[in-house]
């Protein structure tokens, strides 16, 4: 297949979890035979290069110019109470339409470029994708990983939310994370003979426990001022209420009951530092919690992984979550909000022989501290959850599956489209 994958964040661009499976899904995506071309977000110094090649996939990065102030008053007023603010999104709306552009009057029509198919990703990309299958008439495949009513909690932008809308409405095929989005998509009014499940994965030869040394794990803890018998509960993503970050730390008296060795790493970037930072000291938990506000590179995020004993999200919001399987890939126990949309729940066995985590309620800090305690009390019972995840990982949840399940619908996309077009009366001269 000829694939044009639209997707705001790309390597070296990474903000979260979009981003990983991205440069993941693509790399495989060659590896399978098939040819790529990606169109992402340029930094905000336009300083990434505007076309290059790498790894066998072609991408381009249009540089942004800001046209916030020509945006409707309508518009202005609806995103400007939104956490990103106005300027992100003109540079979304300036990415999409050069996308777009470029793609439709340059590739195809001037170079004569073909593709079977265009995929966008969120709502970021989406508006370009509708644009391209108008103009060109290629299959649209819109992936879901998130909508707005869910991340903000039901309190987002209405422009945000239609662009959803409209992109499930012009899309032939709606790909989203887990059962739990899938129902949630359904509910929001998104046309369910369209929607289809494909579950996100992770390396397991890169995420594994032998590719870090004891000696390595060490001095991770010792970084952060930690005793080697201190038990390391780790967090690692976006500092966003909807992460339940807040809950987290508050969970940790209660921790500290239980095992007075517990230490908390919180490892991220977001909106809630001063926050968070103003929490902990109110709780009087500066020795007991420690962050580092960075977004890390993945080596040293694995190694912190292999570091700790126990990896907590609580999110009260989470269609996958990437880090809950990079988590049990390297054999630790999980502990995970299982309310509401949480694709986590259908990731982590909480139960039984093939246990290798805990479904907690990310709103009580009690619950929390249940699901971390139960997880690292018992030494040989930690050791079992964790191998238990990676075993899990193994069986369901790798990168190879993910992009053959990925492969599969698009071919029956193809497939689907090939078979009414030959379905078609033909006209009588």
């Amino acid at each position: 297949m000829k694939i044009a994958l639209l997707v705001y964040e790309y390597p070296p661009k990474i903000v979260g979890g979009l981003g990983t499976y991205a440069a993941e899904i693509t790399r495989k995506f060659v590896l399978l035979g098939h040819d790529v071309t990606v169109f992402t977000m340029n930094d905000d110094e336009g300083s990434l290069p505007t076309r290059e090649l790498f790894r066998g996939i072609e991408i381009h990065r249009p540089v942004h110019i800001d046209v916030s102030d020509s945006l409707p008053a309508v518009v202005a007023e609806d995103v400007k109470k939104w956490g990103r603010g106005i300027q992100f999104f003109s540079k979304i709306l300036v990415y999409n339409y050069l996308s777009a552009s470029k793609l439709i009057n340059e590739l195809v029509r001037r170079d004569e470029f073909k593709y079977d198919l265009v995929a966008a990703h969120d709502w970021l990309s989406v508006i370009a994708g509708i644009s391209i299958k108008k103009e060109l008439g290629l299959p649209l495949v819109f992936h879901v990983h998130s909508n707005e009513r869910g991340r903000t909690l039901g309190d987002g932008s209405g422009v945000v939310s239609s662009i959803e809308r409209r992109g499930a409405e012009m899309a032939d095929l709606v790909v989203t994370v887990s059962y739990a989005m899938q129902d949630e998509l359904i509910q929001a009014g998104f046309p369910a003979s369209k929607i289809r499940t494909c579950y996100n994965g992770v390396d397991p030869q890169k995420y594994s426990l032998e590719r870090v040394s004891e000696e390595k794990a060490k001095e991770v803890k010792q970084r952060y001022g930690f005793k080697d018998d201190d038990l390391m509960v780790l967090f690692i993503g976006r500092l966003v209420w909807i992460k339940g970050v807040d809950k987290l730390i508050r969970a940790m008296p209660h921790v500290l009951e239980k095992v007075p060795k517990a230490k908390l790493l919180i490892v991220g970037l977001g909106e809630m530092r001063d926050y968070l930072e103003g929490l902990v000291r109110n709780l009087n938990l500066k020795e007991v919690v420690k962050f580092r506000f960075e977004f890390i590179p993945e080596e040293e995020r694995i190694a912190h992984y292999a570091a700790c004993d126990v990896a907590v999200y609580p999110s009260l919001y989470e269609p996958f979550g990437i880090v809950t399987l990079e988590a049990m890939s390297m054999e630790k126990p999980v502990v995970v909000g299982a309310t509401g949309v949480s694709g986590m729940r259908e990731v982590v066995v909480a139960s039984g022989p093939d246990q290798c985590g805990f479904h907690i309620n990310p709103n009580d800090p009690a619950d929390i501290a249940w699901g971390i305690v139960n997880a690292i009390q018992d030494p040989e019972r930690k050791a079992q959850l964790g191998r238990n995840g990676r075993k899990r990982v193994l069986e369901r949840f790798t990168w190879d599956q993910a992009t053959e399940r990925t492969a599969q619908l698009y071919t029956e996309l193809l497939e689907s489209k090939k078979s009414k077009k030959s379905e078609k009366p033909h006209k009588l001269t």
